[in-house]
Protein backbone atom coordinates (compact mmCIF):
# COMPACT_ATOMS: atom_id res chain seq x y z
CA UNK A 1 0.00 0.00 0.00
CA UNK A 2 0.97 3.50 -0.57
CA UNK A 3 2.00 5.86 1.91
CA UNK A 4 -0.31 8.62 2.78
CA UNK A 5 1.01 12.00 3.90
CA UNK A 6 -2.36 14.59 4.81
CA UNK A 7 -1.34 18.38 5.82
CA UNK A 8 -3.84 18.94 8.75
CA UNK A 9 -4.96 21.34 11.77
CA UNK A 10 -6.23 20.10 15.06
CA UNK A 11 -9.60 21.35 14.47
CA UNK A 12 -10.24 20.66 10.68
CA UNK A 13 -13.78 18.57 10.37
CA UNK A 14 -12.47 18.32 6.36
CA UNK A 15 -9.26 16.51 7.73
CA UNK A 16 -10.91 14.43 10.29
CA UNK A 17 -13.32 12.66 7.50
CA UNK A 18 -10.73 12.30 5.26
CA UNK A 19 -8.88 10.08 7.72
CA UNK A 20 -11.53 8.29 8.22
CA UNK A 21 -12.62 7.66 4.18
CA UNK A 22 -8.62 6.34 4.27
CA UNK A 23 -8.80 4.04 7.27
CA UNK A 24 -11.83 2.57 5.73
CA UNK A 25 -9.91 1.82 2.97
CA UNK A 26 -7.36 0.08 4.74
CA UNK A 27 -4.75 2.89 5.05
CA UNK A 28 -3.56 1.92 8.70
CA UNK A 29 -0.61 4.92 8.95
CA UNK A 30 -0.86 8.65 8.16
CA UNK A 31 1.81 10.82 8.12
CA UNK A 32 0.60 13.93 9.29
CA UNK A 33 1.90 17.36 9.34
CA UNK A 34 0.13 19.14 11.53
CA UNK A 35 0.48 23.56 9.84
CA UNK A 36 -0.94 24.75 12.71
CA UNK A 37 2.00 23.79 14.57
CA UNK A 38 4.81 24.33 12.46
CA UNK A 39 4.54 27.49 10.05
CA UNK A 40 7.23 26.47 8.29
CA UNK A 41 5.38 23.56 7.04
CA UNK A 42 2.29 25.68 5.40
CA UNK A 43 4.71 27.30 3.62
CA UNK A 44 5.66 24.49 2.04
CA UNK A 45 2.25 22.56 1.51
CA UNK A 46 1.45 26.10 -0.35
CA UNK A 47 4.38 25.82 -2.54
CA UNK A 48 4.10 22.00 -2.91
CA UNK A 49 0.60 22.10 -3.88
CA UNK A 50 -0.45 25.85 -4.63
CA UNK A 51 -3.37 25.76 -2.06
CA UNK A 52 -3.41 27.50 1.32
CA UNK A 53 -6.67 24.68 2.77
CA UNK A 54 -6.28 21.64 4.76
CA UNK A 55 -6.79 19.01 4.02
CA UNK A 56 -3.81 18.24 1.16
CA UNK A 57 -3.43 14.70 0.76
CA UNK A 58 -0.79 12.92 -0.89
CA UNK A 59 -1.18 9.56 -1.25
CA UNK A 60 2.54 8.10 -2.72
CA UNK A 61 3.98 10.85 -4.79
CA UNK A 62 0.71 11.97 -6.57
CA UNK A 63 -1.22 14.98 -4.79
CA UNK A 64 -5.19 13.99 -4.43
CA UNK A 65 -5.50 17.30 -3.12
CA UNK A 66 -8.71 18.07 0.05
CA UNK A 67 -11.31 16.27 1.25
CA UNK A 68 -13.76 16.79 -1.83
CA UNK A 69 -11.22 15.61 -4.23
CA UNK A 70 -10.72 12.30 -1.99
CA UNK A 71 -14.31 11.67 -2.21
CA UNK A 72 -14.58 12.28 -5.58
CA UNK A 73 -11.68 10.07 -6.69
CA UNK A 74 -13.55 7.05 -4.63
CA UNK A 75 -16.47 7.84 -6.43
CA UNK A 76 -15.31 7.08 -9.24
CA UNK A 77 -13.04 3.94 -8.61
CA UNK A 78 -10.05 5.35 -8.45
CA UNK A 79 -9.23 5.52 -4.64
CA UNK A 80 -8.34 1.98 -4.47
CA UNK A 81 -6.22 1.41 -7.26
CA UNK A 82 -4.52 4.65 -6.05
CA UNK A 83 -3.78 3.28 -2.70
CA UNK A 84 -3.02 0.00 -4.14
CA UNK A 85 -0.21 0.90 -6.83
Amino acid sequence: MQAVKMYTTAVCPYCIRAKQILKSKGVEQIEEVRIDLDPGARQHMMQVTGRRTVPQIFIGETHVGGCDDLMALDAQGGLQPLLAS
